[in-house]
């Protein structure tokens, strides 16, 4: 019958699996990164802490749904539960951020990166800078915007009038989606995370069948004196 230990069983196997696979693709996503050269970005270090973090959380939920084991299960409760507190937030504050502070923190990025990085994606969206071109072509800060204006005015002289516009109106819409993406997706683990507190509490509450007491084993003898 749903809703009965085995039931409440297979379904704490199945959403650990589920996160299994998801703490897999994290992992996955940050290995990639560092070889696709963008070990400079922060955010790899932290997508493969959370994908660690998220693995070792089901690991524990797995075994103790298969020992229905007591204090596993409440340490994956309470570890867990914590980790729905943490990421609920982050969602939340993902879908609230407005478009000035989506611009602050872009900067805030923008800034952190190296001069490499900056010319790569200057090439990929065809943009100059940030927010605002620099007054000289090159500094130690900003990279030559030769060849992106070259690609924006199709190989044509650069003028005041033809050059790539600052990467800040280029990555404005996509910056907007990955927040609003991220959010949603947050928000959405989030409460599978809260439903897997339910039932890891409901299945711990609930008494094996097919346990059996020493003495129905092995049952006393009454002896009659």
């Amino acid at each position: 019958m749903c809703g009965g230990f085995t039931c409440s069983k297979n379904a704490l196997i199945a959403l650990n699996i589920l996160y299994v696979v998801v703490a897999s693709i994290l992992i996955s996503v940050a290995v990639y990164g560092q070889a696709s050269a963008l070990t400079t970005l922060p955010i790899v270090g932290g997508i493969m802490a959370c994908g660690i973090l998220l693995i070792l959380i089901s690991l524990l939920g797995l075994a103790g749904a298969v020992k229905h084991h007591q204090v596993m299960l409440f340490f994956y409760m309470v570890i867990l539960f914590l980790l729905f507190l943490v990421q609920f937030s982050i969602a939340c504050a993902c879908l609230g951020v407005n478009s000035d502070q989506q611009e602050m923190l872009a900067q805030q990025g923008w800034n952190s990166v190296d001069i490499d990085m900056k010319a790569q994606v200057q090439e990929q969206f065809q943009c100059c800078s940030f927010k605002s071109r620099p007054i000289t072509n090159s500094t130690s800060n900003y990279p030559s915007c030769d060849i992106v204006d070259s690609i924006c005015c199709n190989h044509l002289p650069v003028t005041d009038d033809c050059k790539c516009q600052p990467c800040m109106k280029e990555l404005k819409g996509i910056i907007n989606y990955a927040f609003k993406l991220c959010g949603c997706v947050g928000l959405f683990f989030s409460f599978t995370e809260l439903f897997a507190v339910w039932i890891a509490r409901r299945y711990r509450n609930q008494p094996d069948p097919t346990y059996k007491e020493p003495h129905a084993v092995f049952p006393r003898k009454n002896y009659l004196y």
